[in-house]
């Protein structure tokens, strides 16, 4: 255990996220994604929803805003406005953590390109359908 550190954290995950560079993305995925099949790198978080653990990376990691968007989620069925509750909880984190970055819907194929180009995936044992988001790390301003 760590001050100030989300106990949730694990330690393969906190190294994951200290050895990623600006630019480099983390997904989150539920627990239905094919992550060993999709992962690069793969960090195991059973036990815990895909917002836990969202709100626990965003305590530490800032996002990036060098782009136009470093947030991505996945879409129901690729309906590009529709929101299901997992979505809203995603967005609702991100802004209170990244009030100024906006959580850009990608079509399936999209999402899933992305995911298998990403540094890591995050699978987690969240239970809701099209639970998974992308975040592209950031710097930290001197």
């Amino acid at each position: 255990m760590l001050k100030g550190v989300d106990p949730v954290l694990s330690p393969d995950l906190l190294s994951t996220l200290r050895a990623m560079g600006h630019g480099d993305e983390i997904a989150l995925v539920d627990g239905n994604y094919p992550g060993l099949e999709h992962a690069r790198r793969l960090v195991r978080a059973d036990g815990h929803g895909v917002i836990r653990i969202l709100d626990a990376i965003l305590s530490l990691m800032p996002v990036d805003d060098f782009v136009d968007c470093g947030l991505f989620r996945a879409t129901v069925r690729g309906d590009l406005e529709a929101v299901d509750p997992v979505h809203a909880e995603m967005i609702a984190v991100c802004a209170r953590w990244e009030p100024e970055r906006v959580v850009l819907p990608l079509a399936p194929q999209d999402f899933y390109e992305r995911v298998r180009r990403a540094h890591t995936i995050v699978q987690t044992s969240e239970p809701r359908l099209y639970g998974n988001i992308i975040l592209r790390k950031g710097v930290i301003y001197p």
